[in-house]
This record gives structure tokens, C-alpha cells and sequence, in this order.
């Protein structure tokens, strides 16, 4: 294993907790309060490892499985996006859809462990939840499309790895399009306002949140440390298509991590500035979304 691929898992593993924790030290600022420190969620992740869990008896295994296939998809995922435009760890022609499909595969997870416990609060999350997902999908593809027609690659590699400001086929317009609506999906996917309130303690308004009432100890652990590594996710696809050009090979791990801050506190400012969607509202942002990535697809067949 090289170098790059070692600080690859590295930061995969240890940068996650720290951007959340910098979105929540963001929104305290707005709100004039101290605020956790950002460390905070590194302090709960071990604390939680070390308590033990209540498991209701009327759950099967299913519920167990739902943070542990969770988490472990996130991960696999986080070695098929390049991070500071070096390859991924692991890159071959259609890794686009593995990545889509592991993300969706915990999703199926964490919802089942969630109707698993028979709460109608969870079930109605869970619906929620898929609800959500289906409408950003489309998003994420129509952009992965666009991109493998400008760079002429189907690995996410190929696709974001490279110098996209030197490559006579990428156009600037469609960049900035999928750019924000890659973006949109990342508040989505990561159930952030306006979409959903991490925050939030009434039951009829929670989304991911309400899905994992009944989990404690280690299983909530899991879940909350695959949440943050899937906001990282997201944010790399965010951050590659923002900086589209290298400076070389250690500078861009060093502009990859202080973009992957700011965009965090990008996002703690967004929390901040704007209230959460009603439900009849949040399809048609989604649907802006996906029709941003599919003019950046024509965009990107005139060329």
C-alpha cells in the first residue's frame, strides 16, 4: 500500500468526527452560545464503545445488523472516492454504482432495524428516510453521468482525481451546476436543514434521528461514527468538483482537509440561516437538484 493510500484510510478514519463537530461548533456561534467543543463526538464515540446496550426482545438479529452493515458500507465507499484529487484506494471502470449501491445498501439496513422494533414513530421515519433517497439518487447519477461524458471515465477516479481545470472537455457551467446540486444532496443525505433537524426532539418532525431511538452502546456508536464518515463521503464529491485543479501531490491532501473545514462550517452556517423545509416542500428542492445535474448532462453532450 502507498503512501497516499495509507493517509487515505487515515483520514477517512479520523476526520469525520471533527468536521461534525465543527458544524455544531458553527451553529453555536450563530446562536451566540459556547457550545460542545469540537472534539466533542471523539469524547461520545469512546464513551458509548465502553457502555453496554438494551436490546428489546421483540427485535431479531436485523437490528443489530442495521449499524453494522451501515457502517461498514460507508466505509467501503470511503475507498472509492479520491480525496485531494489522488486516486482511490480501490478504482475500476463502474465503481460509480458500487458506490451508490453500498451507500443504498446500508440505507436498507438502517430503515429494516428500524421497522424491526414495531415503534410506528421508526416506521414512519424509515419511510420518511427512503423517501428522501429516492428523489437525490437521481442527482447523484445524472452528475456521475455528466462527469464520465466530459472526462470520458466511469471510475470515480478517473471522473474527480484529475486536473479537471486543464481538461479541454470539462466545461466551467456544468462543474458549478453539479457542484451545487451535489451539494444540495449532501444536506439531504446527511438529513441536515433544511431536509432534517439533527437536533430535534419532536418525534412527528425526526427523520434519521426517530430510526434509531432504541439503539445504545456500541450500536448507536456505529451509527452515529458512519453518519460522519458519510458526511466526509459527500463532501469530497463536493470539494473534488470546487477544486477542480492540483497544486501538487502533498499540497492537495493539505487543501482537501482545509476545504473538507470549511465546508463543514459552510454547512453549520446554512443550519443556521435557514429553517427546516415542510415536508410538501423538501421533493421540490430535490427535484431542482436533478434537474441541475441534467442540464450539466446536456451541457456537457454539446461539447
Amino acid at each position: 500500500m502507498s503512501v497516499h493510500s495509507v493517509l487515505h484510510v487515515l483520514i477517512v478514519l479520523v476526520l469525520p468526527p471533527l468536521l461534525l463537530g465543527i458544524v455544531n461548533k458553527t451553529k453555536a456561534a450563530f446562536a451566540g452560545r459556547k457550545g460542545p467543543p469540537v472534539l466533542q463526538l471523539y469524547w461520545d464515540l469512546a464513551k458509548l464503545m465502553r457502555k453496554g446496550m438494551v436490546i428489546s426482545s421483540a427485535t431479531t438479529a436485523m437490528f443489530l445488523a442495521g449499524p453494522v452493515v451501515s457502517l461498514t458500507g460507508v466505509l467501503i465507499a470511503a475507498l472509492l472516492v479520491p480525496l485531494g484529487h489522488h486516486p482511490a484506494v480501490i478504482a475500476f471502470p463502474g465503481d460509480m454504482i458500487l458506490f451508490a449501491y453500498l451507500l443504498a445498501l446500508g440505507r436498507f439496513f438502517t430503515t429494516s432495524a428500524a421497522l424491526d422494533t414495531g415503534s410506528p414513530f421508526e416506521g414512519m421515519g424509515a419511510s420518511r428516510e427512503v423517501t428522501f433517497a429516492w428523489l437525490a439518487e437521481p442527482a447523484m447519477f445524472l452528475g456521475f453521468v455528466a462527469l464520465a461524458r466530459m472526462t470520458h471515465s466511469l471510475s470515480l477516479s478517473g471522473m474527480l482525481a484529475g486536473d479537471l481545470a486543464a481538461s479541454p472537455q470539462v466545461g466551467l457551467g456544468s462543474i458549478v451546476l453539479i457542484a451545487v446540486a451535489w451539494f444540495i444532496v449532501l444536506l439531504a443525505e446527511n438529513c441536515r436543514i433544511p431536509f432534517d433537524d439533527p437536533n430535534t426532539h419532536l418525534e412527528l418532525t425526526m427523520i434519521h434521528e426517530v430510526m434509531v431511538l432504541d439503539h445504545s452502546g456500541p450500536a448507536l456508536g456505529a451509527i452515529l461514527y458512519g453518519a460522519a464518515v458519510k458526511f466526509l463521503l459527500f463532501a469530497a464529491l463536493v470539494i473534488d468538483l470546487a477544486l477542480p485543479f492540483t497544486a501538487g501531490p502533498w499540497i492537495d491532501w493539505l487543501l482537501f482537509v482545509l476545504a473538507a473545514v470549511l465546508l463543514a462550517v459552510v454547512v453549520g452556517v446554512v443550519e443556521s440561516t435557514m429553517a427546516r423545509l415542510r415536508l410538501v416542500h423538501v421533493p421540490k428542492l430535490l427535484v431542482s437538484a436533478s434537474l441541475l445535474t441534467a442540464f450539466s448532462v446536456v451541457f456537457a453532450l454539446d461539447r
